[in-house]
């Protein structure tokens, strides 16, 4: 029997979007793709914006990411771009800075809200022929033949499926490696005395990483991300959205500060780089830990993004690695779609062992990072401060680190 559906996605956020726009293009019946998009409350994520955007997340793409969406004709317009990333560490010599220059690229990547993400890709979306259902579906069950799901009072079956919907790290069952970092993020929009166009910054501490990333100018404006007025490519008035990762009870304290008290603690973390920083918005925090599957498939079963791994928000790489999962999957998915009723058991095994490298190296990166700047342990410290010192002089060892926070480990 041949099921109702060729591909059936679960999760309608950014990656599982782009998985579905990615499998139309590879099908003569896109319509045999169903896109599940549950209703959902918005829940925190890298950064935080204004709160008059209908959701308050600003995410970091990357280079890959944004040649990836662009093919899609899915490209956020009125980013910030970021050109230069300057990493050091508090208290330690050393310092690394990564420049567009040395890969050929306008920019290492851009800083998007989340909103503005997801109005880019409804429109390929809605003109793509993918069927597209609201709510929460489930999995009822898997055979030889097919999956079989359900959605309120409406079933079907589906020759695949894939799970894109994965939460926060808070809101996930224990995968397979899960570590709470004991580490909150700290959330808050900053205001710099003085910006540097394009610049964004990664400040390792004995707590945990600090970032501040360039903010897109269309979110100082009410009207929705992408519109006329909105620019493109500068840092708004200064502002930069912070990621500040520290204990929880420091969190819980910086939370609480009023602004001048909160803003003080900033200066004296990040330094003088751009002049007295203040606060430009409200703050808010969440917990963070590594919470990673090692089997990606299961038969006619796949799952990628955060349904797959859930990372440190260090370097910014959770979504990166969660649409490269999508662009790798419809490519392997590509000979399933060709025609009804084809076998996608054999496409979906060889896809897990093609993500495996990347999977895990940016996994075990953005593990590693965190945890080991953060030991305490004064020979450790002047040991990472050598190795930033040693990525900053060597362009041979600085390149492969950088190439593949831009686009990842390619098979």
């Amino acid at each position: 029997m041949v099921p109702d559906s060729d591909i059936t996605i679960l999760g309608g956020g950014p990656v599982g979007t782009t998985l579905a726009l990615l499998l139309a293009r590879l099908t003569p019946r896109p319509e045999r793709i169903v896109l599940c998009r549950p209703e959902r409350a918005v829940g925190p994520g890298p950064a935080v914006a204004d709160t008059s955007s209908p959701d308050p997340r600003v995410m970091a793409l990357n280079h890959g990411s944004r040649v990836l969406l662009q093919s899609l004709g899915a490209w956020p317009e009125g980013g910030a771009d970021i050109a230069d990333i300057h990493v050091s560490q508090r208290g330690r010599l050393g310092r690394t800075h990564i420049s567009h220059a040395d890969f050929g690229v306008d920019a290492l990547g851009t800083v998007q809200s989340y909103a503005a993400i997801m109005q880019a890709l409804a429109d390929p979306l809605a003109a793509s022929g993918v069927t597209v259902r609201a709510g929460a579906a489930s999995i009822v069950s898997q055979d030889d033949s097919a999956v079989h799901l359900i959605q309120g009072d409406l079933a079907w079956t589906s020759a695949a499926v894939v799970q894109a919907e994965g939460g926060t790290f808070d809101q996930q069952e224990a995968k397979d490696v899960h570590r709470k970092y004991d580490q909150h993020a700290v959330l808050a929009i900053v205001t710099a005395e003085r910006p540097r166009q394009g610049w964004a910054f990664e400040r390792f501490t004995r707590e945990g990483p600090l970032a501040l990333l360039p903010f897109p100018s269309h979110l100082n404006h009410q009207s929705h991300p992408g519109h006329p007025g909105a620019g493109g490519g500068a840092t708004a008035s200064g502002r930069y959205a912070l990621v500040w990762c520290c204990q929880p009870d420091r969190a819980a304290a910086l939370a609480a500060m009023d602004d001048a008290a909160f803003a003080a603690e900033l200066n004296a973390t990040f330094g003088t780089r751009l002049g007295t920083l203040s606060v430009a918005g409200p703050r808010h925090s969440y917990p963070l830990g590594i919470n990673v599957k090692k089997q990606i498939v299961d038969r006619r079963l796949a799952v990628i993004g955060n349904a797959a791994q859930t990372l440190h928000p260090v370097a910014g790489q959770g979504l990166n690695l969660g649409l490269r999962d999508a662009a790798r999957l419809a490519q392997a998915l590509a000979p399933a779609l060709r025609q009804t009723g084809g076998d996608p058991r054999p496409l979906l095994a060889q896809y897990a062992l093609a993500r495996r490298a990347d999977r895990w190296l940016t996994a075990g990166l953005t593990d590693l990072m965190p945890r080991i700047f953060a030991t305490g342990f004064s020979p450790i410290e002047h040991a990472c401060g050598l190795a930033l010192l040693t990525l900053d002089l060597s362009r041979t060892v600085r390149t492969p680190l950088a190439r593949q926070m831009m686009e990842g480990a390619r098979a």
